[in-house]
C-alpha cells in the first residue's frame, strides 16, 4: 500500500486514460463510500468513510499475478480525501485493506513515543556508528517500556475504571522509583490511578460525544 497525492494519476480503460485521483473520487457515488474504523486511536476508534476501486490502476504489467486497486480515505468531519495505491497477491477484502492503511497511525505514535519517552531525536548524528549505537539503545529501552506496560495490562482488574498502563506512564513510575525516589512513593502511585482515571473518565465521554455526533448524522 502506497499513499499518493491527489493529483497521481490513475490509468483507466487498460491504461489509455489517465485520471486524477481526486477527479476519480468526485465522481463516485454516495453508495460507494462505507464507514469502518482503522484502529484505535488516543481518542476512540478512528472511523472514516473508505471507498475501494478494484477495477482500476490496469497499467499493471501483465505478468505480475497480483491485483492491484485504489482506496480513498475520507474524514467523516472535513471531507477531506487521502488516496492510496494497492496491491495484494491475492484477492483481498475492503476490511484487510483498511487495516493496513491504519497501521501507519500506529507506526507514528511508536516514533513520537520514542522521541518524548527515551530520547531517539536527540542524537546530533555527526557519524554512523556513533548514531547506530544511540539509536539501537533507545530503540531498546522503549522496547522494555512497551513490554512492562504489555505485562501490567494483565493483572490489572477489569473493573477499575483506570486505563492501561501506557509507555508514557511506566516512565514516569520507572523515573519516581528508581531514578529520582522520593520518601512518599505512595503518594506518586496514588497520583498515577488518578491520572489514568481522569483519562478513562475523558476517553468515556469521548465516545459517548461521537457516538451521538454519528446518530444524529
Amino acid at each position: 500500500m502506497l499513499a499518493v497525492s491527489c493529483s497521481h494519476l490513475i490509468p483507466l480503460d487498460g491504461g489509455k486514460t489517465r485520471v486524477r485521483a481526486d477527479r476519480v473520487a468526485a465522481d463516485l457515488p454516495a453508495s460507494a463510500w462505507q464507514r469502518r474504523s482503522a484502529g484505535d486511536g488516543s481518542k476512540g476508534p478512528r472511523v472514516y468513510d473508505w471507498a475501494w476501486l478494484d477495477d482500476v490502476c490496469t497499467d499493471a504489467d501483465p505478468d505480475d499475478a497480483g491485483r492491484h486497486s485504489l482506496l480513498i480515505r475520507r474524514n467523516t468531519t472535513t471531507g477531506e480525501l487521502a488516496f492510496y495505491r494497492c496491491w495484494t497477491p491475492k484477492p483481498a477484502t475492503l476490511a484487510q485493506l483498511v487495516r493496513v492503511a491504519g497501521i501507519r497511525w500506529t507506526v507514528e505514535e511508536s516514533f513520537q513515543a520514542a522521541k518524548s519517552q527515551v530520547g531517539l531525536d536527540q542524537h546530533q548524528v555527526r557519524r554512523w556508528d556513533s548514531w547506530h549505537r544511540f539509536t539501537t539503545l533507545a530503540l531498546a529501552a522503549l522496547a522494555v517500556l512497551a513490554i512492562c506496560a504489555a505485562d501490567a495490562a494483565h493483572h490489572d482488574p477489569p473493573d477499575a475504571g483506570l486505563i492501561k498502563l501506557t509507555v508514557n506512564e511506566v516512565r514516569r513510575l520507572i523515573n519516581a522509583y528508581i531514578i529520582r525516589p522520593i520518601s512518599d512513593l505512595t503518594h506518586r502511585l496514588r497520583w498515577s490511578q488518578w491520572r489514568r482515571r481522569h483519562q478513562a473518565r475523558a476517553r468515556r465521554s469521548h465516545y459517548t460525544r461521537r457516538l451521538n455526533l454519528e446518530l444524529q448524522a
